[in-house]
Formats: C-alpha cells, sequence, structure tokens
C-alpha cells in the first residue's frame, strides 16, 4: 500500500455485493456490517468474499472500532486474517495515546508473525469528542502508527447517526496536513466517513492514498442509508473520480510551482 496508486475502497456486506462491486472496477473489497464505523463482519463471511472475489484484488476487514483487551484484539485480528482477509483494519476508539502506544504494536506483531504480508492500518476518528479527549487523528495519528510500525493510517468518523461527514470536521487543507505527515514517516494515508462522489475530487487532490465509502455506492431506494444495495453502476462513477497518472503528475506540477516561482525571486 505504500506505491502511491490512489484507490477506492467500497464496503460490502457479503458475496452479492462484492461482486457488485468488483463488476464497478473496485479497487478494494471491503468486508463489514454497516451499523457502525467498524461493523465486524462473521470470519465465515470474510472467507466466502476473499473466495468470490478475483485474487489481484486485495480484501478487506476490520476487527472493530474498540478494543476491549490485548489479547482478545490479538485473537481477533489473526483469526480475520486466517479469513483471507488482505488487509486489517484496527479501530482504536476511545483509547488513550499512552496505552494505544502499548496496545497498537502488540496486534501488529501479531498479524506479522503468521501473514507477514498482510496490510494493517490503524483507525481513529475525527468525531470531536474522541479527537479531543483521546488520539487527535492527524496531530498524533501519523506518529502513533508509524511508533506501531503499521502500514498506513485511516481516519474515519465513527458515529454515523449523527449525519456528518469526515469534511464536516476537517477541511481540504487539514486532509494534505495528514497526508504529508503520513508519506513523511512512510504510512499510507487513508480516509472514510460519509463521503460523496462531490467530494472525492478534492480528497484525491490533497494525496490521499485511499477513499474508504458505502453509501455513495449504495442505490437509493433499496435501504436506510450504508444498509441499501451496492451498485455496480455507482461504484464505477465512483471509481472514474480517481485520477489517471498524468492527471495526477499535473496537478502535483501545479501544486509546485507556486513554490518555484517563490525560489526563483531570491536570486
Amino acid at each position: 500500500m505504500r506505491d502511491r496508486h490512489q484507490r477506492l475502497l467500497v464496503g460490502v456486506r457479503g458475496k452479492t455485493e462484492a461482486i457488485a462491486a468488483v463488476e464497478g472496477g473496485v479497487h478494494i473489497v471491503d468486508v463489514e456490517y454497516p451499523a457502525a464505523a467498524l461493523g465486524t463482519p462473521y470470519p465465515l463471511n470474510i472467507l466466502a468474499v476473499r473466495e468470490t472475489v478475483p485474487g489481484p484484488i486485495p480484501v478487506a476487514t476490520n476487527i472493530g472500532g474498540e478494543q476491549l483487551g490485548r489479547s482478545t484484539a490479538c485473537q481477533a485480528v489473526l483469526g480475520v486474517a486466517l479469513a483471507g482477509a488482505d488487509i486489517i483494519k484496527l479501530g482504536l476508539a476511545r483509547m488513550p495515546l499512552g496505552e494505544a502506544r502499548e496496545f497498537g504494536p502488540a496486534l501488529i506483531r501479531t498479524v506479522k508473525k503468521w501473514f507477514p504480508a498482510k496490510i494493517r492500518v490503524p483507525v481513529l476518528f475525527a468525531d470531536e469528542r474522541l479527537a479531543r479527549w483521546y488520539i487527535d487523528p492527524i496531530e498524533e495519528g501519523p506518529d502513533l502508527a508509524a511508533h506501531m510500525r503499521a502500514d498506513g493510517l485511516l481516519v474515519d468518523t465513527y458515529d454515523k447517526g449523527l449525519g456528518l461527514g469526515l469534511l464536516d470536521y476537517y477541511k481540504l487543507g487539514d486532509i494534505e496536513d495528514f497526508v504529508a505527515r503520513c508519506h513523511d514517516r512512510g504510512l499510507a494515508a487513508w480516509v472514510g466517513g460519509s463521503i460523496g462522489k462531490d467530494e472525492l475530487p478534492g480528497l484525491w487532490a490533497a494525496g490521499v492514498d485511499a477513499v474508504c465509502v458505502r453509501g455513495a455506492a449504495c442505490e437509493p431506494g433499496t435501504g436506510p442509508g450504508r444498509f441499501g444495495h451496492v451498485s455496480a453502476t455507482l461504484v464505477q462513477e465512483l471509481v472514474a473520480t480517481v485520477p489517471t497518472e498524468g492527471e495526477r503528475h499535473a496537478s502535483e506540477t501545479a501544486l509546485r510551482r507556486p513554490a518555484e516561482r517563490e525560489e526563483l525571486t531570491r536570486y
């Protein structure tokens, strides 16, 4: 996940939605239960999706937003790795920074011992009460993820019932700062949290490596919000927002030009 190719991740409940996501061209299939930010699926469901999705497409999942104990979380992370997940998201909600610095590395070591090729991504949350009282995802998250020896860091929203998305908590400038902090530490920068199609271009331009969506990929009228059915057509439209290599290079060049002009004026 450190090759800096930008990817779209779509949350699915099972095989049927996974097939729809693949038909739409998704880059990563994420097995989850959509009632929560990191709703945990059954291991057999993860396995069924992994057996359905073509091999080159990674399958992601999670071990929940909150962890009750270190040994229990280590068992959970090993279980989802065994079930076939290629990417494992590790929720650290309501955990003080000091505890997370002790707790987090154990999760990473557990996966690495048996499944060294798996991708491990801790998850921190943008919700004001969590970011203020526990761990600030942007200011403290990248250092924590680097300390854990994780592969990346995901910033998401925790309370889906509030109706607030990631960009209700952060401006695009904050996201750019988050990306820079992650990349400086060799981490992939992931974002999620009720992200709509119209918000994707700005996030790609900010340099994020992956955007995680669920509701934006669901067909209206097929269920309430995140409980709708994933549509191949909608996934295709979301994937189409990901810039090509040429577009990404042009954007990076445009961002550098003001700094280059300022440098030239000094001589």
